[in-house]
């Protein structure tokens, strides 16, 4: 007979299996990453705002050391070509099963808007052209922002046209592109930004010197399962579409991956879910608490099916992306949303009734997220329309 989960305990897990119950905060930023697989960093504060609402005591500098010090996360492009920060041992993983393709994808895209924009006759030849001037100068310094190599190495300050003919035509210098696509391509890394911890103009470093006996190349397959298994252990029950959405697969990878950790069918109220084989029985229930999640949170934006979650509250809380603001979670499920006011006081705002307990308690969490944020202002990458309401 298949398994039945209901709505209940999948939130059951999802509070502690993500930290968000009261007493079940992971002890160090790693070990918080490591247990939500990833943290979103397209927008560079959701890292740190991830991070403290699900880790005791943390705050900027104990997130930077944890990057730039003791290099237990990083920072890579992965799962949908998106930005995140993953344990390091995650890596190879990450690279294989995901960030590997993108680069093939990445290398030929740049080649065409190299051709098109009239840059030169053959892109692919002019990429590699460029590949041993742009690693070459960022050996020489270190590490370096793309602008610092844009001005000091003439081929690397070059102009290029993206999407030439286009609407949305623009031009940028060829060591920014060049960057990104050896950073996919897994040659360099991400380092410090420049300015504050809010900032997205990273320096860029030699993968070697953040992994000296190199990042392992593994074969896609096991690392697509190492990703599934690690994916359903975090946000199990999981249906194929949530796999298959969360990691950017087409749908034979995810049911390939799946059937290679030798995931459980279970019923999820009508729709087929899947778990790691040894996660069938329930989790405990843990006491009502709230959590005030950053736009782009690892939680929200751990499944594409939300309703069981979310509720009828994503017109507000999303863009028209499908991209999530900043949230307000009671007791495993989202009942509203945060924004900082121009002073820097973080309000909340709940979209329903669910008690004056509730509601004293995120007033009191937004408070407190008030004091951490010691007057720096978090403007979320993609505005959402509560955000803007409450942010103005």
């Amino acid at each position: 007979m298949t398994r039945v989960i209901s709505v209940e305990q999948r939130r059951a897990r999802l509070v502690r299996r993500h930290h968000l119950a009261p007493g079940a905060q992971a002890a160090d930023v790693v070990a918080a990453t490591r247990n939500v697989v990833a943290l979103h960093s397209s927008d560079p504060a959701s890292v740190y705002l991830a991070a403290r609402a699900r880790v005791r005591d943390a705050d900027v500098p104990a997130v930077e050391r944890a990057l730039y010090e003791d290099r237990t996360v990083v920072r890579m492009l992965g799962m949908r070509r998106t930005l995140f920060v993953v344990p390091s041992e995650l890596v190879p993983v990450v690279h294989a099963a995901c960030t590997r393709a993108i680069a093939a994808k990445e290398r030929k895209r740049l080649a065409g808007f190299v051709e098109s924009g009239g840059t030169a006759e053959d892109g692919e030849a002019w990429i590699a052209r460029l590949e041993p001037i742009a690693l070459a100068a960022v050996a020489e310094r270190g590490e370096a922002l793309a602008a610092e190599l844009s001005r000091t190495v003439p081929e690397l300050g070059e102009k290029i046209v993206l999407g030439a003919g286009t609407k949305w035509a623009t031009t940028v210098s060829a060591g920014s592109r060049m960057l990104f696509l050896l950073a996919a391509a897994g040659h360099l890394v991400r380092s410090r930004p420049a300015g504050q911890w809010t900032s997205s103009q990273y320096r860029w470093a030699p993968v070697a010197a953040w992994f000296p006996g190199g990042v392992d190349e593994l074969e896609t397959d096991a690392a697509q399962a190492e990703l599934a298994r690690r994916y359903l252990a975090a946000f199990g029950p999981a249906t194929l579409e949530d796999l298959a959405w969360w990691t950017g697969w087409t749908k034979r990878e995810a049911k390939r991956a799946l059937a290679a950790v030798g995931a459980v069918e279970v019923d999820l109220g009508g729709a087929t879910g899947h778990v790691l084989p040894d996660d069938l029985d329930d989790e405990p229930a843990s006491e009502p608490g709230v959590a005030l999640l950053p736009a782009l949170d690892p939680t929200v934006m751990g499944w594409t099916g939300r309703d069981w979650y979310l509720g009828d509250h994503r017109p507000a809380l999303f863009d028209r992306s499908g991209n999530a603001g900043p949230t307000v979670w009671w007791d495993g499920r989202v009942v509203g949303g945060w924004g900082q006011r121009p002073d820097g006081e973080v309000v909340v705002r709940l979209l329903e009734d669910v008690g004056s307990e509730a509601v004293t308690a995120a007033e009191r969490e937004a408070e407190r997220l008030t004091a951490w944020l010691a007057g720096v202002r978090i403007t979320p990458r993609f505005r959402t329309p509560l955000e803007r309401e409450l942010s103005a």
